[in-house]
């Protein structure tokens, strides 16, 4: 996996910016360049996800120790290397006692800068490591990412990104929908394996016999029907991964065989008589109790041991409500691109209705049903109106009323300003792309900044 770090570089005079710049991308960092503290501050978004922090001292407006300040509030794992002249020692001194890691004088020696960056980094790699993990994830997969920000969408993605660079075999437990099948690919696209084949088999899908072929492959002749060779999934995913989707429906004899795999890593086609070794990393998922079904005998103890090394649970969506809005958002979005739509928001009625439904299928159910209300969508915003009966009905539930007044002033707001807050907080602070990821005007941005008493953000 890459291991580009990302440094941010802040500085007021533009050729000592451009020098340090140069200087920490030609050894390989991603380096952003910010032209004063102020600047810095307005892109506070970006310095969240930023591994190291390079900046002047001395700066008009928003100096070194503001930007200090604000830096550590929203990111702590970020080191901190401050620039500063002979006469403003006793201030760089105040910086490290604030949380900064070192400081560097003026006039720099750019060798001795990047030697500085580098043992500065090293000291912080395990609290990098995360963060670096989780940003090749999210350049892999766009959109299509495991969008949330709830506590639970964050101890899942930290998990994932422990997990990934390791061989271990995992298994994913949760609700159909949830997302297993993205984590697992997730997983493989974060692990040393992402150059080689990730191959889904989904094993509720297969008859026995088909199974078992599908998993090991064939000879000639085999069976009836086996007019030529075949080459399993096992087979193919060697030096990759194999996701198993919906593992706990293997027949018994199919599981002697697949935990035979795992003690051994090697298979034999089915009507072959040389066994073949394979190194394959196995993801395997499912949505049953597979300890329910080891006591009723549906599946076997020592194979649920073999599969369980790392065990992760998929988040149903009612326990992440808070990630709606920001899924909704991003779907809208997705499917407005690809069915050359002109949808840009949900607005806050229709936005209440989805906080409260159950959502059965997760987040499979909530994609549906946006790529449904965006292909269907006359206009630019999809409102109540536009929600099929089921959620309606939902909604007649929860307030135990048919009157078309679903829900009171005070919970739509509370939504609609929790929405302004996570889109604040996304482009930390723009309020220019905070509106347009709303779908809404700048000026209505304002006066609803206005209204919830919100101005001063």
């Amino acid at each position: 996996m890459e291991r580009a770090y990302r440094v941010a570089v802040v500085d007021d005079e533009s050729e000592s910016l451009a020098s340090i710049s140069r200087a920490l991308k030609k050894v390989g960092y991603e380096v952003m360049s910010f032209e004063d503290g102020e600047v810095a501050l307005q892109n506070l978004e970006v310095l969240k996800d930023t591994d190291l922090v390079v900046t002047d001292l001395k700066m008009p407006r928003v100096d070194g120790l503001d930007l200090l300040k604000a830096v550590r509030n929203v990111n702590q794992e970020a080191g901190f290397l401050i620039v500063t002249g002979h006469g403003t020692v006793e201030s760089a001194v105040e910086a490290m006692k604030m949380g900064a890691d070192d400081y560097i004088l003026k006039p720099l020696d750019l060798f001795e800068l990047r030697d500085r960056v580098y043992h500065i980094l090293e000291r912080r790699r395990p609290q990098n490591e995360l963060r670096v993990l989780r940003r090749h994830l999210d350049r892999r997969y766009g959109m299509e990412n495991i969008i949330g920000r709830s506590p639970v969408v964050e101890g899942l993605l930290n998990q994932i990104a422990v997990v990934a660079p390791t061989r271990s075999t995992v298994l994913l437990l949760g609700e159909s929908g949830t997302g297993k099948d993205l984590v697992a690919q997730t997983i493989h696209q974060c692990s040393s394996r992402k150059e080689r084949n990730y191959l889904p088999l989904n094993c509720a899908a297969l008859n026995p016999t088909l199974l078992e072929s599908e998993l090991f492959g064939h000879e000639r002749g085999s069976f009836t029907g086996a007019t030529d060779r075949r080459i399993g999934k096992l087979e193919l995913a060697d030096q990759g991964t194999l996701f198993l989707d919906e593992v706990g429906e293997i027949p018994l004899d199919m599981q002697v065989k697949l935990l035979r795999f795992l003690e051994t890593r090697e298979i034999m086609r089915v009507g072959g008589g040389t066994p073949l070794k394979l190194d394959v990393r196995l993801i395997a998922a499912t949505n049953c109790d597979l300890p329910a079904a080891v006591e009723q005998g549906k599946f076997r103890k020592d194979l649920y041991y073999r599969l369980k090394v790392v065990t992760l649970k998929m988040p149903p969506l009612r326990e992440r409500v808070e990630d709606i809005p920001l899924l909704v958002s991003a779907f809208v979005k997705a499917f407005s691109q690809e069915h050359r739509k002109n949808v840009r928001a949900v607005n806050a009625e229709a936005m209440a209705v989805f906080t409260r439904y159950s959502w059965p299928g997760n987040v499979r159910e909530l994609r549906n049903l946006i790529e449904n209300l965006v292909v269907f969508s006359r206009g630019e915003e999809i409102t109540l109106a536009d929600l099929p009966s089921e959620l309606q009905d939902s909604q007649r539930d929860f307030t135990g009323t048919e009157s078309p007044a679903l829900f009171d002033e005070l919970s739509m707001a509370a939504v609609e300003k929790q929405a302004i807050l996570q889109a604040l907080e996304k482009t930390g602070g723009n309020r220019l792309k905070a509106a347009q990821i709303l779908g809404i005007g700048l000026r209505t941005l304002q006066k609803k900044l206005k209204d919830y008493g919100m101005t001063e953000r």
